[in-house]
């Protein structure tokens, strides 16, 4: 296993807790050494993926802390919401196995209402940036991917700007808490232009966008990530909880569990069979090449409001395991 926690804070990068698996003896100021330490040893095809929580962490807060919960290597089972992504991504394996590549978990204070926890994604994004830069310059080479979720993916959107071009891979967006706008302008980036996007989205999370619209753009000029972008040659959307889409990915062996709720904004990353997609969007590229995908996914996108028009899935209220 290959995994360094490390903590966006006021006054910059610091490993989180003992440093993970590498030992505590390079100090809590020192990510550039953990990861230039880490990268010595991995192969020269390896990824490095960075992973971002959204809203509701906090480093450090017990009970709120994403490096104890959804970034831990062994988090959460079952129904829980804190499932191991660094685990169900392949990185954060047991015995003795090749690292498939350097899992880094980054965690910010996402804490507060939803104003504040934007503007703190704000102020993370350029910390992003020079964590790339980190990377980039310890390994010039290395492919490094991204992996986020809801405001998550605002810090991944703002930190493109910011980068050269070759600096990011893949970048895949869970149900992701931005403006097509700010999509739009990061994918027009010099990184962002030799970049992949995968916009995961869901009918499910349109209640969640819908209130995002209405908290910064009232008048409604503005349009969340989840009503997807027109289709461009390092762009695709992938409507989870489509049929066409579902059928589509067991045809490429990827199944699916049957969608449970109609209302959730976890389900990108708790429905049974999304991280086996994701890990296969970052450890089998050479097969599933974007354009290979978007000939089997590309699908037109579902209207808004679709999913609870449907009378085959009872109704989950989020925080709730009864349906209403």
């Amino acid at each position: 296993m290959t995994l360094i926690p490390i903590t966006a804070s006021k006054t910059g990068l610091q490993l989180a807790g003992d440093g993970g698996d590498l030992g505590g003896d390079l100090g809590s100021s020192a990510p550039d050494l953990a990861i230039a330490a880490a990268l010595k040893h991995l192969p020269a095809s390896a990824p490095v993926v960075i992973m971002l929580h959204g809203k509701g962490y906090c480093p450090g807060v017990a009970g709120k802390d994403p490096h104890d919960l959804i970034f831990a290597p062994r988090a959460g089972h079952g129904r829980s919401r804190f499932v191991s992504w660094p685990r169900r991504l392949g990185f954060a394996l047991p015995g003795p196995r090749q690292p498939l590549g350097l899992c880094i978990a980054l965690g910010w204070d996402a804490s507060g209402r939803l104003w504040r926890a934007t503007a703190a994604a704000d102020a993370t994004a350029p910390m992003l940036a020079r964590l790339i830069q980190i990377i980039r310059r310890a390994d010039p080479a290395r492919r490094v991917d991204l992996i986020g979720h809801s405001l998550g993916v605002r810090i991944i959107l703002g930190a493109l700007p910011l980068l050269a071009a070759g600096s990011v891979g893949r970048v895949l967006m869970l149900a992701g808490a931005d403006f097509t706008s700010r999509a739009l302008h990061a994918r027009a980036s010099l990184a962002g232009g030799e970049a992949e996007f995968f916009n995961i989205t869901t009918r499910e999370n349109d209640l969640y966008d819908f209130l995002f619209e209405r908290a910064f753009s009232p008048r409604g000029a503005g349009a969340s990530l989840g009503r997807g972008l027109p289709a461009a040659p390092n762009w695709l959307d992938i409507q989870l909880d489509n049929p066409a889409t579902d059928l589509a990915l067991r045809r490429l062996g990827l199944p699916l569990a049957p969608p449970k709720s109609r209302i959730c904004h976890w389900s990108v990353y708790l429905r049974p069979g999304v991280f086996r997609l994701y890990r296969a969007l970052l450890h089998d590229r050479s097969r599933l090449t974007l354009p290979f995908l978007a000939e089997n996914l590309a699908t037109p996108p579902e209207p808004r409001w679709s999913r609870l028009r449907r009378r085959a899935q009872p109704i989950i209220a989020p925080g709730l395991t009864q349906p209403l």
